[in-house]
């Protein structure tokens, strides 16, 4: 039906391109391009040995918009799904509009010399994407993504308003290392160690990174402390959805990540600006992201589930109700099928999807798209069928805290 270009070869990419490849009857031909194309063969290689399809790869430097412009007029996709650093995400988005292509990631765009989350950039191609008559889909992994697509589904199906939503995210799994991200560490480090805010009553509320800290018993995982952050799906949701009078975001650490992260945080390594190291300039946290272990190594080590989903409490008929929808995976089913990791494949499953939803003409427009502007019927019904089943609860009242 369609044929995609997708950039970037981590973990993500890796499980959006084994998924594209069993379902092609909707992806047609698939191509991958890196900046180190071994990884881009070696993802191929795996494709090719599980799933029979061909994938080609490619080597390209998003950074470089027109060099990327060059290979998706080589390519001609009929979409770019861009699985690489949110650094790169605008140039790709201008390497889109060159090539007359629509657009689609998982994470919006940050600056690479500030660690500050926000849609506003990508909001602003707006109008450059309407008048070229082409579509951008921002957040398309799990959170953002699938979270977006929970509130909506519940929005939809089991309440009238919601008045109060909590995203919670654990991670259930136990990797064996002392310390190790399970998606890129510096992306990761920078998301975890930014100021925490939450949306409340029309304005954002700010605290110091990892100081509001509560305890959930998560399906299948177990009690686990969790931390209120900020992510970006709470400033697409606060905007969609202007009911909602608080939006948090919670995110489960053991203690020894905590601890490790403390001791990184007060020597400086995650600092991300450069120091001179022997008369020449290094950002410590890439450094520190070079001595950690590969996230896609992690895989055939990594036990456990992984929790991820929605509380939303509003009213129905009248009446307050509390919702509780998640999705659990487990983190040794998600090797077997595609040789990653579950973080990885809760990611690249929904960007799948999103890819899906574009190229078969379900989700349409121009402009540029978050995730909660669309029907969240056949996206929910294809994370049943693709890997990631999900469930819904009453819960008996709102969460206490």
């Amino acid at each position: 039906m369609a044929k995609v270009l997708v950039i970037g070869a981590g973990g993500v990419g890796s499980v959006a391109v084994h998924k594209m490849a069993m379902n092609s009857d909707i992806f047609t031909g698939i191509a991958l391009a890196s900046r180190t194309k071994s990884k881009c063969d070696a993802i191929a290689a795996s494709v090719k040995e599980r799933t029979g399809v061909t994938v080609d790869t490619y080597q390209i430097d998003a950074d470089d918009v027109a060099a990327t412009t060059a290979l998706i007029n080589e390519v001609k996709p009929v979409l770019v799904v861009n699985l690489a650093l949110p650094y790169q995400d605008l140039n790709i988005m201008d390497a889109c509009l060159a090539a007359g292509v629509n657009y689609m990631d998982t994470a919006n765009y940050e600056p690479i010399d500030e660690a500050k989350f926000e849609y506003s950039w990508q909001w602003a191609y707006q109008d450059k994407f309407k008048a070229a008559g082409l579509m951008a889909l921002l957040g398309s992994g799990f959170d953002p993504g699938v979270t977006s697509v929970f509130a909506t589904w519940l929005r939809k199906h089991k309440l009238d308003t919601i008045r109060t939503l909590d995203i919670l995210d654990c991670n259930g799994g136990d990797h064996g290392q002392h310390f190790a991200t399970n998606f890129n560490p510096e992306i990761n480090i920078r998301e975890v160690t930014a100021p925490a805010r939450h949306y409340l009553n029309g304005e954002w509320v700010e605290t110091p990174a990892l100081t509001i800290r509560q305890q959930f018993d998560f399906e299948e995982v177990g009690p686990k402390n969790m931390y209120l952050m900020y992510h970006e799906e709470l400033e697409s949701l606060a905007h969609h959805l202007p009911e909602i009078e608080r939006i948090r975001f919670w995110m489960t650490f053991g203690d020894a990540y905590i601890t490790h992260l403390t001791v990184l945080q007060n020597v400086g390594m995650t600092r991300i600006d450069p120091v001179i190291y022997e008369g020449k300039e290094i950002i410590p946290l890439q450094f520190l992201k070079a001595v950690l272990p590969e996230p896609a190594s992690l895989g055939p080590t990594t036990k456990g589930k992984t929790n991820i989903g929605d509380i939303a409490t509003g009213l129905k008929d009248g009446v307050e109700k509390t919702f509780y929808i998640y999705n659990i995976c487990d983190h040794e089913d998600a090797y077997r099928e595609t040789g990653n990791q579950a973080v990885s494949y809760t990611t690249g499953v929904p960007a799948m999807i999103g890819a899906a939803m574009m190229v078969q003409g379900v989700w349409t427009g121009e402009g540029v798209f978050n995730m909660e502007q669309f029907d969240p019927d056949p996206y929910m019904d294809m994370l049943n069928n693709h890997g990631l089943p999900w469930q819904v609860k009453e819960l008996a009242g709102p969460l206490a805290f």
